[in-house]
C-alpha cells in the first residue's frame, strides 16, 4: 500500500516535468526581418528548422500559421519548411509611421498541441518621395512688407521613417527671398519664406520660386512645390500675433470641444481693416482639419474629434488671421500641439495670488506669485520638484511642501526688457519622469526714471525776415524711453527778455507737437539773431525735463528801397537846380546825389545811373556808378539846351532791385551870372561871412563899371579858373570812405570830394555816401583814388 502511494507520486512528478518541458518548447519565439516591397517568394526564414520541427511531421501534425490582420502576406512551404513572402508588403499601409513594424504569426501544430510565436519585422525602404500638400502654392506679399518679413510654409511629408524621412529643403535662387529653416525637434521643422529685398509691384508684379524637398534615403527621392508670389500694391497693416509659435500640450483623452488655446491677433488699422477673421490655413492637411476647429471671430481653437496618442503624437496647425480690408491682409502663426500619454499622471501646477504688473523699481525679494504643485500619484511618482526657466531676474523659493513663491532676484529695467515670459516646470521623480509646465508672463510697470532727451543740444535755424505772422519755423522733438504718461512729452519756452520785450512776443511753441512759430514778422534791421531755449518735460511724477537751445538767424530781404538824402545844394529828396557856366570843361562836378539803404549786404549796395535823354540825344553829363557825382563829359557848346533835366536812378543790388530817383535841373549860364547866383546861394546859407562876400562882389562890380578893361580881364580870369581841372590839395580827392560790402567780400568806396567854389572863396564842400555794413580795415588813399577812377570809367560807359 505504501509502495503504490509512492508510485503515484512519482508518476505525477514525471508528468509535471513533461508538461513543463512541452510548455517551454511551445512558448519560444522566433524573430525574422524582411524589407517591405519584397517580391513574391522572397525567403524569410527556415521556420520549421528554427522551431525544432521535422519536415516529415508538418503535414501529419496539421502545421498551420495564423496571423492577426493580413494573413496572406507570408506563407510556409510545407515541403521544405521555409517561410516566404506571399504578397506585397507595404510597411506604410501596414504600420503607418510607427517606429517599429512587425507581423505577428502564431504557428500551431497538433498531436500534441503546440503554439509558437513568430515576429517578422518589416524593414523600411526609401520607396516614398517627399510630398507637398499642393503642387502650386500662391502667396500674396504686399510691396510695403518690411525686410525680414516671414511667411510660413507647409513642409513636405514622407511616409517613410528614420533617415528615409529625414528631409532637407532648398529654394531656387531669388534676389528677393531666402528660406529659413527652424528645427523644432528631430523630425519637425518650421519653414519660413523670408523677405531679404524690398518689393516693388511696378517693377516685379510676380515671382516664381521652386521649393525642393529631399529625403535622406539612398537613393535620394525629391518632391517639389511651385511657389507663385503675387506682389500686391497695397500699403496697410497686417494682423500680428504676439508669438509666431504657440506650444500647447494636451492629454490624449481630452474631451471634444475643449479649448486648446485662445488666439488674439492685433491690427494697427481702424474700422473694418482691423476686424479680424481667424481660419485654419489652406495648407493644413485634412487629418488636422478633422481634429481641430477655430472660431472665426474669437480665435478660440477647440478640439473637434477624438485624439489618439498612438495615432499621432503631435500636430502643427497653421492659423491665418485675415482682416476685412480690401484687399485683405493676413498674419500667420503656428500652434504646436503635443499629446501626452495617459499611461501615468502628470504633476499639476497652479498659480495663485499673481501680483502683476511689477514696478521696475521693486526691490529684490518681492513676491510676484504663489505656485502650488500636486500629483495624483503617490510615493516617488508624487514627489514634485519645481524649476524656473529661462534664467531671468526671478527665482523660485520653496516655502513648504509643494508650495513655491516666485520671487524677484535682481533689479529690473523696463526700458531693457518690458515683459518676461517665464516657464514653471513641475517634474515628478517617477521613472520615466513626467512633468507639467505653466507659463507666466510678467509685465514690468514703468517708473519715471528717464528724462526727455533731444537729438542735439543746439539747433541753428534760418528764417527770412518779413515772415507771415504765425508761420512755422522749426520743430523740436524729444524722446523719452519711459512709457505711457511718463513718456508723454510737452514743450514750452524758457521765458526771457529780448531787449525790452518778452521772448513770448516773438515766438511760441506748441505744447504737444513741438512746432515753433514766429508770432510776428521778424525784421533783420531790428533783430539779426534770436537765441532762446525750449524745455521738454514729461508727464511723470515727479516730472523730468531737459532743454535745447535754438539760434534763429533772421536773413535779410530787399525790403527797403534806397532813400535819397540830398542832391547838390538843394533840399533832401526833391528836384535840385544847379547853374553851370557855359565855359566849364570835361570832368566838372555839377552835383552829387546822396542816398542810403536800410538793408545790408548786396541789398544795401547802391549804384547810380543817368536815365538817357528823350529822343536818344547824347547828354553832356554823366553820373559816377558808385559815387553819385554828376559831372560833365565834355565842354559845353551852343548846341546844348540851356536848361536840362537830369533824372538819376539809384538802385540797390537786391533781388529784385529797388529803385529811387533824384532830379537835377541844370541851367547853363554865363560865367558872371553863375558867379552871382553862387554868391547869393552862399549868402543865403552862410550868415555874416556870406554878407561880407556879397559886399566884396558889389565893390568889384563897381570897379568893373569904371574900367571895362578891368572887368574884361577879371571875367577872363574867372572863366579860366573855373574851367581848369581840380588839382591836389584843397580841391583834390580826400581819404576814401567805405560805403558798402558785397556778399562775396568785394568792397566799393566813394571819394570824399572837397570842391572849392569857382570864386576860390569859402570852405570846401564834402559829399559822402554812408551805409551800415560791417567795416573792414580802411584801404589807403591810393587804392581809394584808383577805385574812384574805375567808377568814373564805368560811369562813362553807362552814360
Amino acid at each position: 500500500m505504501v509502495f503504490s502511494t509512492r508510485g503515484r507520486k512519482v508518476r505525477r512528478l514525471l508528468l509535471s516535468l513533461l508538461l513543463l518541458a512541452a510548455w517551454e518548447a511551445g512558448s519560444g519565439q522566433v524573430h525574422y526581418s524582411v524589407p517591405e516591397e519584397a517580391k513574391h517568394g522572397t525567403f524569410v526564414g527556415r521556420i520549421a528548422q528554427d522551431l525544432g520541427l521535422e519536415l516529415a511531421e508538418l503535414v501529419p501534425r496539421l502545421f498551420r500559421v495564423a496571423s492577426k490582420g493580413r494573413a496572406d502576406l507570408l506563407e510556409v512551404n510545407l515541403q521544405n519548411g521555409i517561410l516566404f513572402v506571399n504578397s506585397r508588403i507595404d510597411r506604410e499601409e501596414l504600420c503607418g509611421r510607427s517606429a517599429v513594424c512587425s507581423i505577428h504569426l502564431e504557428v500551431i501544430v497538433d498531436k500534441p498541441l503546440q503554439v509558437f510565436h513568430v515576429e517578422v519585422e518589416v524593414r523600411d525602404i526609401n520607396d516614398n518621395p517627399p510630398v507637398f500638400p499642393m503642387a502650386i502654392k500662391t502667396i500674396w506679399f504686399h510691396e510695403s512688407r518690411l525686410l525680414d518679413s516671414r511667411f510660413p510654409l507647409e513642409g513636405a511629408s514622407d511616409a517613410d521613417i528614420g533617415v528615409n524621412a529625414l528631409l532637407s529643403y532648398r529654394l531656387s535662387s531669388s534676389e528677393f527671398f531666402f528660406l529659413d529653416i527652424q528645427t523644432n525637434d528631430e523630425l519637425s521643422q518650421s519653414l519660413s519664406l523670408v523677405l531679404k529685398k524690398s518689393l516693388d509691384r511696378e517693377e516685379t508684379p510676380e515671382i516664381n520660386l521652386l521649393l525642393v524637398a529631399t529625403d535622406g534615403g539612398k537613393p535620394e527621392l525629391t518632391g517639389t512645390v511651385q511657389l507663385l508670389i503675387e506682389v500686391l500694391d497695397v500699403n496697410d497693416n497686417e494682423p500680428s500675433f504676439d508669438q509666431s509659435v504657440y506650444k500647447v500640450q494636451l492629454l490624449e483623452n481630452i474631451a471634444n470641444g475643449t479649448l486648446v488655446i485662445k488666439l488674439n491677433a492685433s491690427d494697427a488699422d481702424e474700422g473694418s481693416n482691423s476686424e479680424i477673421v481667424y481660419s485654419l490655413s489652406s495648407d493644413v492637411p485634412s487629418t488636422i482639419q478633422s481634429k481641430f476647429k477655430i472660431d472665426p471671430s474669437s480665435g478660440d481653437v477647440r478640439i473637434k474629434g477624438q485624439l489618439d496618442y498612438e495615432e499621432m503624437k503631435s500636430y502643427e496647425i497653421q492659423v491665418v488671421a485675415a482682416d476685412k480690408g480690401t484687399p485683405s491682409m493676413s498674419g500667420h502663426c503656428k500652434i504646436s500641439v503635443k499629446l501626452v500619454d495617459i499611461n501615468d499622471n502628470r504633476p499639476e501646477v497652479s498659480i495663485t495670488s499673481l501680483s502683476l504688473p511689477i514696478r521696475e523699481d521693486a526691490p529684490p525679494g518681492t513676491v510676484i506669485a504663489l505656485i502650488t504643485v500636486s500629483d495624483r500619484d503617490s510615493g516617488a511618482n508624487g514627489q514634485v520638484i519645481c524649476s524656473l526657466t529661462p534664467h531671468t531676474p526671478f527665482k523660485l523659493v520653496s516655502t513648504f511642501k509643494n508650495y513655491y513663491s516666485l520671487v524677484l532676484d535682481d533689479a529690473l529695467d523696463r526700458e531693457s526688457v518690458s515683459t518676461y515670459a517665464l516657464v514653471v516646470t513641475a517634474r515628478d521623480r517617477g521613472s520615466p519622469s513626467l512633468s507639467a509646465t505653466v507659463s507666466v508672463s510678467v509685465e514690468v510697470a514703468d517708473v519715471n526714471d528717464n528724462a526727455p532727451t533731444f537729438a542735439q543740444p543746439e539747433y541753428t535755424v534760418f528764417v527770412k525776415e518779413n515772415n507771415p505772422p504765425g508761420c512755422h519755423i522749426f520743430t523740436v522733438s524729444a524722446r523719452d524711453a519711459d512709457a505711457q504718461e511718463n513718456a508723454l512729452v510737452s514743450y514750452s519756452l524758457v521765458e526771457r527778455r529780448v531787449g525790452e520785450r518778452a521772448l513770448s512776443s516773438y515766438v511760441s511753441v506748441h505744447a504737444e507737437s513741438g512746432k515753433v512759430y514766429a508770432l510776428q514778422p521778424l525784421d533783420h534791421e531790428e533783430l539779426e539773431l534770436l537765441q532762446f531755449q525750449v524745455s521738454a518735460c514729461d508727464s511723470g511724477f515727479p516730472p523730468l525735463g531737459s532743454n535745447v537751445t535754438l539760434q534763429v538767424f533772421v536773413l535779410d530781404e530787399n525790403d527797403n528801397p534806397p532813400a535819397v538824402l540830398s542832391s547838390g545844394s538843394g533840399g533832401a529828396g526833391g528836384a535840385v537846380s544847379e547853374l553851370v557856366p557855359w565855359s566849364v570843361g570835361a570832368g566838372h562836378v555839377v552835383a552829387k546825389v546822396r542816398a542810403v539803404d536800410a538793408d545790408s549786404g548786396y541789398n544795401a549796395w547802391l549804384s547810380y545811373e543817368l536815365q538817357p535823354a528823350a529822343g536818344g540825344a547824347r547828354s553832356p553829363f554823366r553820373v559816377g556808378l558808385y559815387t553819385g557825382e554828376v559831372s560833365t563829359t565834355r565842354a559845353l557848346d551852343e548846341a546844348d539846351a540851356p536848361r536840362q533835366r537830369l533824372l538819376v536812378l539809384v538802385k540797390d543790388h537786391g533781388e529784385p532791385p529797388l529803385v529811387a530817383t533824384a532830379t537835377v535841373l541844370v541851367s547853363l549860364v554865363e560865367s558872371g551870372q553863375a558867379l552871382k547866383t553862387s554868391s547869393r546861394a552862399s549868402a543865403g546859407s552862410a550868415g555874416p561871412e556870406a554878407t561880407l562876400v556879397n559886399i566884396n562882389v558889389y565893390l568889384i562890380i563897381a570897379i568893373c563899371a569904371v574900367s571895362s578893361l578891368l572887368v574884361l580881364t577879371l571875367l577872363l580870369y574867372t572863366a579860366l579858373r573855373c574851367s581848369a581841372p581840380p588839382t591836389e590839395g584843397v580841391c583834390g580827392p580826400g581819404k576814401p570812405k567805405l560805403v558798402c560790402s558785397s556778399a562775396v567780400g568785394t568792397w566799393s568806396y566813394s571819394q570824399q570830394r572837397r570842391q572849392r567854389a569857382c570864386s576860390g572863396e569859402g570852405p570846401p564842400k564834402t559829399d559822402l555816401m554812408a551805409f551800415s555794413p560791417s567795416l573792414p580795415p580802411f584801404l589807403d588813399s591810393a587804392e581809394g583814388t584808383g577805385q574812384r577812377e574805375a567808377d568814373s570809367e564805368h560811369s562813362n560807359e553807362v552814360s
